[in-house]
């Protein structure tokens, strides 16, 4: 038996972080996009009990250090599998970009296991054990458009974004995640963005209203040392973006577009200074 599943990056419309907790996690209040870009990843069921995992991006690790592994082990373990699973990881995300592509992933890798081996696992438990693996993976299972609250595994489902254009760019900068935070000083931040807003905007369907209250906190630790963010949001403003943010830790930076042929020719304007070479225009993925 074989099936193939699409495993979809996110963006994050709003990322606010509300205080550094007692135990060195953030809380955090955000507003989480699914867009269609994704991973494709096949899964192939061998007699053998292994798990033979294998990928076209050469920098990713194919061994228990790679969450679709831990993803695939984690199940096979608790159901006590026999059998083996094969699976091959075809990379379109870009890697460590503040998009979720390896949290989207695993989440692909339990969606496969519970499908090729006939689980019947239900989704809500399903995104229990993918908060085993990530903050994220949760929300990558559940899809569409979310408020994401506490660490990240509190998750309310929203209206759909309305219809867009999303225009990626990744700078060729590897950023920290954990970096990130250590330098976020979340207790002293003055400004925070307006996520509220942006949830009633979304119910209205005003692409004009969430456009206008998208804000990243992180952006104050990154843009700073990474000045070419900024020229990013800057350079898709300039061609005609309602707006442009950093998603997650970065360095990935999208913006929101009303016509496909504009966000085309911002990315061409982004390639042709250089500024990325990652570079894709894909559109909301609503479930």
């Amino acid at each position: 038996m074989k099936i193939e599943l699409q495993a979809y990056g996110k963006v994050n419309l709003g990322l606010d972080v509300l205080r550094r907790r007692p135990d060195g996690y953030h809380e955090v209040k955000m507003i989480m996009q699914t867009v269609k870009l994704h991973d494709t990843m096949t899964f192939d069921t061998v007699d053998e009990d292994v798990i033979v995992l294998s990928t076209n991006a050469d920098e990713l690790p194919v061994n228990e250090d790679n969450l679709v592994y831990k993803a695939c082990r984690m199940l096979k373990q608790e159901y006590q599998i026999t059998r083996g699973i094969r699976v091959f990881l075809q990379k379109e995300l870009p890697v460590a970009a503040g998009m979720a592509g390896g949290s989207a992933d695993a989440a692909a890798a339990l969606i496969g296991m519970n499908k090729i081996f006939d689980l019947q696992i239900p989704k809500h438990k399903l995104m229990e054990y993918g908060v085993k693996l990530g903050a994220d993976v949760p929300y990558c299972i559940m899809k569409g458009t979310a408020l994401s609250e506490g660490i990240g595994e509190k998750l309310t489902a929203l209206a759909p974004m309305p219809d867009c254009y999303i225009l990626l760019a990744k700078p060729p900068i590897a950023v920290s995640t954990k970096m990130v935070y250590e330098n976020l000083h979340a207790n002293e931040l003055k400004e925070h963005p307006d996520i509220d807003g942006m949830v009633m905007a979304l119910e209205e369907q005003s692409l004009q209203g969430i456009t206008e209250r998208m804000e990243n906190v992180l952006e104050t630790v990154t843009e700073v040392r990474y000045p070419v963010i900024a020229e990013i949001k800057a350079c898709m403003k300039e061609c005609g973006a309602m707006n442009s943010l950093m998603s997650g830790s970065g360095p990935t930076v999208f913006g929101i577009f009303t016509e496909k042929e504009k966000a085309e020719k911002a990315a061409d304007a982004i390639r042709n200074r250089k500024l990325a070479k990652q570079v894709f225009v894909t559109q909301p993925y609503n479930v």
